[in-house]
């Protein structure tokens, strides 16, 4: 093994070339256990050829011997042989102590080319031979996790944390975590991920537990986490959004902009950071910087209907009703229809007096919007303009069941019942 050893030491040490000279005078020198090990250290360093030229010298040799086969077929997988590799591992009977091996990366294999329901039944069957087996109980938590099967993938995840120590490299909690979040229980997720990151920072992990904080409104914990997140990877693009929305939810508006900005600049194709940005300006009293925010993600993407109806909101409110008007106009060139959009375009059609076309957009929302009441309001009021008290009281009579403490309503529609 000096031999070996030496090539290993050249080959850290960066002198390669010298180091695979010493590999092939160590094969040499070998025994069938030796080129084995010798092939390992090939296949880490990348050289297919040369582990596949050992592992079929030892197979014509060793043709029944598991582990062989088992690395046969990851080096197959690695050459884009996967049927070849598939052929191979079913070959190994359940005595083999490779056997359950064979079926993880049988498993891996299957779950590659979309057959989920062959890969499990591996998995099943590889549990029902070996149930004391973490590796196995592990491979299944990992498969239903992936598979987003997230309440099947708890219960061998926990049992793989209890054996953990027998599963190195492996962040068992971490996959606890994630299947945790995922399902909703959030309480849960954030135990694992703090026991998890304490041995190691990665970066998918962090944005986990700074997004499930943010769910269970620990804004500080969110912050603290995104923040760690982004000095390690500041271009993990989807920090910025829930590092930007944490800040706001702590009334920390200029922090909340600035994180916007920064995520522009990271991805400046991100149409929900652009969306936010526009929302934050309102709030922070910056309306025409609100409005420019919007119209770029309108630019980029005409239909994307949150941030049109962002602006046309906006329109609506500051009585800008002529480019409510060209607002609307422009998104049903795209062929987007919205509800919301409809009862502007009623309320801008009213404005300029075209009451038979406002009338039509209202009609035709109507019974989408029985349980908002500024619709009902503005409704009920349309149709008392245009003399349909009947329906203006209806209308009103809604508005009523959805807010029963309206006095102004009350008075109305009290009017209404006298006449």
């Amino acid at each position: 093994m000096d031999l070996l050893q030496q090539a290993l030491e050249k080959i850290e040490s960066g002198e390669v070339e010298l180091g695979l000279k010493k590999l092939k005078q160590a094969e040499n020198q070998a025994d069938h256990d030796y080129k084995f090990a010798i092939a390992e250290v090939y296949y880490e360093l990348g050289h297919l050829k040369e582990t596949e030229r050992i592992i079929e010298e030892l197979l014509a040799l060793y043709p029944d011997e598991g582990s062989l086969i088992v690395f046969a077929a990851e080096v197959m997988i690695d050459g884009d042989k996967e049927d070849e590799a598939i052929e191979w591992l079913q070959e190994i009977q359940e005595v083999d102590p490779a056997y359950l091996q064979a079926q993880l990366l049988l498993a891996d294999l299957y779950q590659m080319q979309s057959l989920d329901e062959v890969a499990e039944q591996k998995l099943l069957a590889a549990a029902r031979i070996a149930p004391d087996e973490v590796i196995i109980s592990y491979g299944l938590g990992e498969f239903y996790l992936e598979r987003g099967d997230y309440n099947k993938s708890i219960p061998y995840l926990k049992k793989a944390v209890h054996a953990k120590n027998d599963l190195p490299n492996v962040q068992v909690e971490l996959k606890m975590a994630e299947a945790f979040s995922a399902s909703g229980q959030f309480e849960e997720a954030l135990q694992y991920y703090e026991k998890g990151l304490r041995d190691q920072l990665e970066p998918h992990a962090l944005f986990g537990y700074g997004f499930t904080a943010f769910q269970v409104g620990d804004m500080t914990l969110a912050i603290e986490q995104l923040e760690a997140l982004k000095a390690l990877d500041p271009d993990f693009s989807s920090l910025y959004p829930y590092l930007a929305k944490a800040f706001e939810a702590e009334n920390r508006l200029d922090e909340a902009m600035e994180t916007l900005k920064a995520g522009m600049s990271v991805d400046e194709y991100n149409e929900q950071l652009y969306i936010l940005a526009g929302k934050l300006s309102f709030k922070r009293q910056a309306p025409e910087e609100g409005e420019l925010y919007l119209r770029k993600v309108i630019a980029l993407n005409p239909s994307n209907m949150e941030a049109v109806q962002t602006l046309a909101a906006y329109l609506k409110h500051t009585d800008q009703f002529e480019e409510l008007a060209e607002l609307i106009s422009h998104t049903k060139s795209y062929g987007e229809v919205d509800p919301l959009l409809t009862w502007y375009e009623g309320s801008a059609l009213r404005e300029t007096e075209e009451y038979d076309e406002a009338l039509k957009c209202y009609s035709e929302v109507a019974d989408h919007f029985v349980e908002d009441e500024d619709f009902l309001f503005e409704y009920g009021t349309f149709l008392l303009e245009e003399g349909s008290r009947e329906k203006a009281l209806s209308s009103f009579i809604q508005l009523l069941k959805v807010n029963p403490d309206r006095s102004d309503v009350k008075e109305i529609v009290g009017n209404l019942q006298l006449d």
